[in-house]
């Protein structure tokens, strides 16, 4: 008599897991930036001066154009940075200063670096004769001294705002965020993700846009640190030779008041150390933050962080 055997029940079945993604760069790079002691130090720094620039009527004690003080007097309650040899409040100068600062600086560095991602990105994916017209266009901007550049505008143009010469920066920085950029879209131009793209049909604009630029987001995000940097030293020095409207609230021009009052041969060293100390801490910020950007183009740096985060401290 055969054996009859009782089926087997089949295991519930259960909806299949999709592949798990790796995480997107933005995410990787929020990341690091908490788990990298200098990022976060740099994010702090730079959020406490624009959070200062963004509420700059709440901070300032008083007017930072107000001539209604004592001259020269030293910091205090009432002055916490003193006054100038006009009787202005410092501190409250220093305050508004940030906010015109900030936004040059930022505003120059984004335009500088979207002008950089046009030229750049276009040229190394073009190639031909599009490559050699913005590939000669950069090297012009290059082998062009910048200050030189900037002086010679501003020589034209008399008593201009911060905002001019945040464009005028922006306008002509640009030139190594694009080669760089060119370099790195001639190299992801060979990958096979391109050339599927090219081969599903989508246009020019598309795989520059939606499969170049993604990645290169840390290359980007980098630029603009950098960019910014630059603006804002640039602003800084044109306002501090006169070359922009004194009357404006800015570092720069408080240095380039500081310099008219001579304010380091009579000691009032409380006049030009907080512009300078300011320039130098959000310089200092923006070059800490982009350690993350370095672990997360790097990974031997990422995981040479890891290692040393494990390592018992003695």
């Amino acid at each position: 008599m055969a054996r009859q055997y009782e089926p087997i029940a089949s295991a519930p079945s259960t909806p299949a897991k999709s592949p798990t993604h790796p995480p997107s760069r933005l995410k990787s790079l929020s990341r690091i930036m908490v788990s990298s002691r200098k990022s976060t130090v740099g994010v702090i720094i730079f959020l406490f001066f624009v959070l200062m620039a963004l509420f700059a009527p709440l901070v300032a004690p008083y007017s930072p154009t107000s001539t209604a003080f004592s001259a020269n007097l030293s910091p205090s309650f009432a002055h916490l940075f003193g006054t100038t040899a006009q009787g202005q409040d410092i501190f409250s100068q220093f305050v508004y200063g940030a906010r015109t600062t900030l936004l040059v600086g930022l505003g120059a560095g984004l335009l500088a670096t979207v002008l950089s991602l046009l030229i750049g990105i276009t040229a190394g994916y073009r190639g031909g004769w599009i490559d050699t017209i913005l590939n000669f266009l950069s090297n012009i901007f290059l082998v062009l001294p910048g200050l030189a550049l900037l002086i010679l505008i501003e020589s034209y143009v008399h008593q201009s705002s911060p905002a001019f010469n945040g464009l005028i920066i922006g306008l002509t920085g640009w030139a190594w965020g694009a080669r760089v950029f060119r370099s790195q879209t001639m190299t992801l131009a060979q990958r096979d993700f391109i050339t599927a793209a090219k081969l599903s049909g989508a246009s020019n604009l598309r795989i520059m846009v939606s499969e170049i630029m993604p990645n290169m987001t840390s290359i980007i995000a980098s630029n603009i640190m950098y960019a910014c940097l630059a603006a804002i030293l640039a602003e800084s020095g044109l306002a501090f030779l006169g070359l922009e409207n004194v009357n404006s609230v800015s570092w720069g021009t408080m240095l380039y008041w500081a310099s008219q009052g001579d304010a380091m041969l009579t000691g009032a060293w409380w006049w030009f150390v907080p512009p300078g100390l300011g320039i130098a801490l959000v310089g200092l910020s923006l070059v800490l933050m982009n350690y993350a950007m370095d672990q997360l183009t790097n990974p031997r740096l990422r995981e040479l962080s890891r290692r040393q985060r494990r390592m018992p401290h003695a």
